[in-house]
């Protein structure tokens, strides 16, 4: 139902059975128009036949030639289409019928059975003539046939037509939707960073259509032409300017192997450490771009985040309790696999507990947290630091911005921006929310 709800709620299907319904309203108007025409001819056309015959009938010189003329008419005459009826001054009858009249006014009978009404509807002329009273009634049964005939022209005719023209636009209006559909499906995965997206519009789409798709195609590629570039730019930077730093870290620590002032060695560890940190930028850098490209893809098994979890948290554990923190599992899951680069997976732990041992007080305790919900395996990592605020959740994860109150902390900005990237890589759902206090987050992963 929610299928059928969502097609007719679409533009081009609103304006297919408007289309239709304007066309039913036209033709029932004009059928309306024209049995209403026909009607009133019919009707004009019997009151001159009336007045002819009432003519007809004058040029009787007499009262009995009068009374002879409607006997004969009579005779031949069929009282279901014509009433004649002639009444004389001494109340003699002749013809077919006559003009009675009862406490609910005047009525048709026959003149063998006056006690029983003739059936239909009749539009009678009475007039005096010969010291008598004629009248000349002709049957409605003509225009009642002409209703039954157009009704019969929207049974047989109007309805069928508008079923098959409803049934015909539908189809046409479903196959613009579909179009319409896959522009939005394109526009969407763009706008979600998926630049390899196209349209691709076949032959048979509509025009207008197929231009909109091959517009979107040609922006969508000349936008991904741009990206790439300026990401091989990048990588191209890292790659040359690695080698040169890591000679002067080569050099730095050639000298600080010789007898130097104090002073002078303070300032060798000092460069060392921000050389290594450069360095460190740098390979974080190279990664996101190689995870980028999808390369790691072809290195996907599956992997059991159970026993990782567990490793990381005992790799980590003894430096959290240099500083008081505490790591604590929090495992409901006895298995939980999915398929990805187990290194990549191990990376993101890595910079999660990290940043949270960074960005935390001494003794502060730090939860890794793993379960299944609704379908999914959840990987999370929670503090009770000062959290990140709701409207900056979006920025960390861009490349080396960091909160100004994480200025003066250790890092460069890289490490949620590479969780980022491996969580695409992995299409798991990546999430920072508040912990009241502190943040957590969460990765959703599509179990094996």
């Amino acid at each position: 139902m929610s299928r059928i709800g969502a097609l007719l709620r679409a533009s081009p299907v609103r304006l297919a059975l408007g289309l239709v319904a304007l066309f039913a309203v036209v033709s029932l108007a004009s059928l309306t128009a024209s049995y209403t025409a026909s009607r009133s001819s019919l009707d004009a056309t019997m009151r001159r036949e009336l007045t002819q015959d009432i003519a007809g009938f004058r040029a009787a010189p007499s009262a009995g030639a009068l009374a002879a003329l409607v006997t004969a008419e009579a005779r031949v005459t069929d009282p279901n289409r014509m009433v004649l009826s002639y009444v004389t001054g001494q109340g003699q009858r002749f013809g077919n019928g006559v003009l009675a009249q009862d406490q609910d006014g005047y009525f048709l009978t026959t003149i063998n059975d006056p006690d029983t009404p003739i059936d239909g509807q009749y539009l009678a002329l009475t007039t005096p003539l010969r010291g008598g009273q004629l009248t000349v009634a002709r049957s409605r049964a003509e225009i009642d046939q002409l209703w039954r005939v157009f009704r019969n022209i929207v049974l047989l005719s109007l309805l069928p037509t508008l079923t098959i023209a409803l049934g015909a636009a539908l189809i046409l209006a479903r196959r613009a939707a579909r179009q319409v559909r896959v522009l939005g499906n394109t526009l969407d995965q763009l706008t979600t960073g998926n630049l390899a997206a196209r349209v691709n519009p076949t032959p048979r789409w509509s025009d207008d259509f197929h231009r909109i798709g091959v517009r979107i195609d040609r922006m969508a590629s000349a936008q991904e032409a741009s990206v790439d570039a300026l990401r091989q730019v990048s990588s191209d930077v890292a790659h040359d300017l690695k080698t040169p730093i890591q000679r002067i870290s080569v050099h730095l620590d050639e000298l600080s192997g010789l007898p130097l002032p104090p002073d002078a060695t303070a300032l060798v560890d000092q460069a060392t450490a921000e050389i290594a940190g450069v360095v460190s930028v740098f390979h974080a850098l190279l990664q996101i771009a190689q995870i980028e490209a999808g390369t790691p893809k072809s290195r996907f098994a599956p992997v059991d985040l159970v026993p990782l979890v567990q490793t990381f948290a005992e790799l980590y554990d003894p430096t959290a309790a240099e500083t008081g923190r505490t790591l604590d599992l929090k495992i409901e899951t006895e298995t939980a696999t999915v398929l990805g680069d187990r290194d990549l997976l191990g990376q993101i732990l890595a910079n999660l507990i990290e940043n949270a041992l960074r960005h935390t007080e001494d003794g502060t305790p730090i939860t890794i947290g793993l379960r299944r919900t609704a379908g999914h395996i959840v990987l999370s990592v929670a503090d009770r630091g000062p959290g990140i605020p709701e409207a900056e959740r979006e920025n960390v994860l861009q490349r080396l911005y960091r909160l100004d109150r994480s200025r003066a902390t250790p890092g460069s900005g890289l490490g949620l921006s590479l969780v980022s990237v491996i969580a695409d890589l992995h299409d798991a759902g990546l999430t920072l929310a508040d912990n009241a206090p502190g943040l957590v987050v969460a990765l959703r992963f599509a179990p094996v």
